[in-house]
């Protein structure tokens, strides 16, 4: 016990041993060589997929993403309790509508009755409106 580690059989090691001669790789061609690894997305001759699918599109290097946090969404967390007056980027992330590394963007989705003094990166014209309309306050960050 604890003598033997390796269970396997030895490749290649005479005939007698049941895996000699070929080394159980079967007969010439590129997967019996040593050294051998076929390309990713290698379809055996036949043209592979991302050459057969046409290109297209545009991606903007300079594009910046939000994330989209409707009204409605602030309305629930007033409505379940959580925020009373005021809506800052941690609240946000502490709810799990953004991450941390995220810009926010309020939209005007939804309705908002309470008043609320709410901080983010930018606001839709609708969504500042509701919010101002509601008693509220908008905050650049």
């Amino acid at each position: 016990e604890g003598s033997t580690h390796n269970q396997n059989k030895r490749l290649g090691r005479g005939e007698g041993s049941g895996k000699g001669g070929t080394s159980a790789r079967g007969h010439k061609g590129a997967k019996s060589r040593s050294g051998y690894s076929k390309k990713i997305g290698f379809e055996g001759g036949q043209m592979p997929l991302q050459r057969r699918v046409p290109k297209f599109g545009f991606t903007n290097v300079n594009r910046i993403e939000h994330q989209g946090v409707n009204l409605d969404k602030l309305q629930l967390l007033v409505d379940n309790g959580i925020v009373t007056d005021t809506v800052d980027f941690s609240v946000l992330v502490s709810n799990r509508l953004a991450t941390k590394t995220e810009l926010v963007k309020i939209l005007g989705g939804g309705e908002l009755k309470a008043k609320l003094k709410v901080s983010a990166h930018k606001f839709t014209a609708t969504a500042k409106a509701a919010i101002e309309a509601a008693g509220g306050e908008v905050v650049l960050l």
